[in-house]
């Protein structure tokens, strides 16, 4: 592995500079901190160079070169893991002297940036050439950022002059695409698919004098893939368009399969069957079912090559989590990753005929298919999405994850109780009300009960009065009279 020499020798400067602080008396400390001191910030500045931090001013000056940029957010904990890996792929491509300046961007800072550049989460790693822009989307290792990087800034095409450069790339690479030929129309299309697909693999070009006796090719000019040991050659009126059959043909047959790998099967449109394994303790019917799996991918290339790909994934944690549910190591899973849909076989399998028919079934349609897009799956998705992050949060970071879900949880609280309270408060206000207007009323009647009482006692009395008043007008006529 090369080094970035500037910084080594800065390194033993510094190195220089302590031993020589051991041999110092003390009394001269304070001047040989003060060169440390120095030191120590004249290498951070060389590191710090190497990676540049990038604001806005980058969309107008970023056209006359090639950059590989990494858009992040700082409260992103991938970010953070990535960013020792970044600072060291700055390094390997500057002490290689390749072209390629590297940067990063803090997405929420830029966010306008961030979308003018299709940003949708992070950490995102692009390549910007020109006014094209590729996005990485393989592991995310010094090693493999750095192939990308150095495959995506040189040229789409290659040329393979010889007929030891020839070899040297096909052991170099398991998958090898090569045009053989002179100017044509199927050239510039070959050209123009890699400018396109070159995110994924190498494209070259030579001559039919390069090519290996043992290979033979029906016509010229002719796209071929060397994989798998064999070679195929790309026919117009059988596959399709070029690009079609280059994304597909892309993979070996039969691969080890991650997180990332899948991923990217998904964008051929091929279904992927998978052997699930545990490679930590493996077991005789763990070995028998990858057999299996690897024999259907070599014997039946024919047959299934065109809709199907295959390999072997290490563990269930990654596939528990893609169907939301649980399966059983080892097994053989059949995934659909357009429309997240899988199969499982209905009985153990045993044999390679079992397993070819299994596969059959999917392909004609006659299997039961699980999970899918629909709405419910949706529903199930999102809670299902939420509760992994959460959890994830709440492992990486228990503080963090007690304040951005703990606080508004609170807040919703309170204010749940506010609302509570209140309506309690209202409804005992207007019990208190009726109460009040219950005893207003029961005064009044008491009040009332004391005047019709003396009404009533006094009623008799004016009835005599009445009565006198009438006998003595009664007698009045006779005592007229006598007068």
């Amino acid at each position: 592995m090369q080094r970035n020499h500037s910084a080594c020798s800065d390194r033993r400067k510094l190195l220089l500079v302590f031993v020589s602080c051991l041999m110092f008396p003390f009394g001269a400390m304070a001047k040989v901190k003060a060169t440390l001191v120095c030191a120590g910030l004249f290498l951070c500045s060389t590191v710090l160079a190497i990676v540049e931090e990038l604001d806005d001013t980058f969309k107008d000056t970023r056209v006359d070169d090639v950059w590989l940029v990494d858009f992040y957010a700082p409260w992103c904990g991938y970010c953070k893991k990535l960013e020792p890996v970044w600072y060291d792929v700055g390094a390997e491509l500057k002490s290689s002297g390749s072209p390629v300046r590297v940067g990063k961007m803090d997405g929420t800072a830029y966010s306008g940036m961030s979308s003018e550049f299709g940003v949708r989460g992070y950490p995102t790693i692009k390549l910007l050439k020109g006014d094209l822009a590729y996005n990485y989307k393989g592991p995310r290792t010094k090693d493999d950022i750095i192939e990308f990087a150095n495959r995506v800034a040189g040229p789409a095409v290659r040329a393979l002059p010889s007929k030891q450069m020839f070899d040297h790339m096909m052991k170099r690479h398991d998958v090898l695409f090569v045009y053989f030929g002179g100017e044509s129309p199927l050239k510039e299309k070959y050209i123009d698919m890699a400018a396109e697909l070159i995110v994924y693999t190498y494209f070259f070009s030579a001559s039919e004098d390069v090519l290996p006796e043992s290979v033979t090719l029906p016509e010229l000019p002719s796209v071929v893939v060397f994989k798998d040991g064999a070679y195929f050659t790309y026919d117009e009126y059988v596959d399709g368009g070029l690009s079609s059959w280059v994304n597909k043909e892309r993979f070996q047959s039969y691969l080890q399969i991650d997180g990332f790998t899948l991923y990217e099967l998904g964008e051929t449109g091929k279904l992927v069957a998978i052997a699930v394994i545990d490679e930590k303790d493996p077991t005789e019917e763990s070995g028998r079912l990858k057999t299996l799996i690897q024999r259907v991918a070599k014997e039946y290339r024919e047959h299934f090559n065109r809709d199907f790909q295959f390999g072997h994934m290490d563990g269930n944690d990654y596939i528990n989590s893609l169907i939301m549910g649980e399966v059983s190591v080892p097994s053989i899973i059949i995934l659909n990753t357009s429309n997240e849909q899988y199969f499982l076989p209905s009985e153990p399998v045993e044999t390679l005929e079992q397993l070819v028919h299994f596969i059959n079934s999917v392909l004609d349609g006659s299997a039961q298919a699980q999970g899918g897009d629909g709405m419910f799956q949706r529903v199930k998705r999102v809670a299902f999405d939420a509760k992994s992050t959460i959890m994830s949060v709440f492992r990486s970071s228990p503080v963090l994850g007690c304040f951005l879900f703990g606080l508004p949880l609170g807040v919703i609280s309170l204010m749940c109780y506010g609302i509570c309270t209140a309506e309690s408060d209202d409804g005992q206000e207007d019990m208190e009300l009726m109460k009040r207007e219950e005893d207003d009323e029961e005064e009044d009647e008491e009040e009332d009960e004391p005047l019709q009482a003396s009404g009533e006692l006094e009623g008799p009395e004016e009835d005599g009065e009445n009565e006198e008043e009438e006998e003595q007008e009664e007698k009045n006529p006779d005592d007229k009279k006598a007068d």
